[in-house]
């Protein structure tokens, strides 16, 4: 009589799963942990210069004493020229007139109201109703779209066309 193989049990699956679970896990913690062990200064080089000689660097050259590769004070200024563009006075006073703040100015730049179409319905002739019949004529009526005005929130809708404040 020769013997069959026995079926492994379904606790010996088990194990071997699990153990894979383990050795995968094991390697993913060891992989992780691994990034902890670089240091800060490697990542980031700071090459000796501390926080106050950066800030006193920054200040010495926001007062005129250019750096060796930055621009000149000068430079700068000449740049900052060519992008101006000269204004007249009547353009300042328009300017001017513009950004003026007053109430009416702010309830419209700030809460415009939304397009609200008129609509327009034609009744044709007819009779009233009741008892006696009478004849009315046919006329338009006028209404809006929406019950109430809708207003935009602030920095949302355009000004309506042809207002100016």
């Amino acid at each position: 009589m020769t013997r069959q193989p026995q079926p492994q049990s379904r606790s010996t699956d088990f194990l071997t799963t699990h153990r894979a679970a383990w050795v995968t896990l094991a390697f993913v913690g060891m992989a992780l942990l691994s990034g902890c062990a670089t240091s800060k200064d490697e990542l980031m080089p700071t090459n000796g210069v501390t926080m106050q000689e950066l800030w006193k660097q920054g200040s010495s050259q926001a007062s005129g004493s250019a750096s060796p590769g930055g621009p000149s004070a000068q430079a700068v200024e000449s740049a900052r020229g060519v992008l101006r563009r000269p204004i007249g006075a009547a353009q300042m006073n328009d300017e001017r007139t513009r950004y003026t703040r007053d109430a009416a100015n702010e309830i419209h730049s700030q809460f415009s109201r939304l397009p609200n179409p008129d609509l327009v319905i034609y009744i044709y002739p007819h009779l009233a109703g009741g008892s006696e019949s009478i004849p009315v004529p046919g006329y338009s009526s006028v209404f809006p779209l929406y019950s109430t005005p809708q207003y935009a929130m602030p920095g949302e809708g355009a000004r309506p066309a042809g207002r100016t404040r």
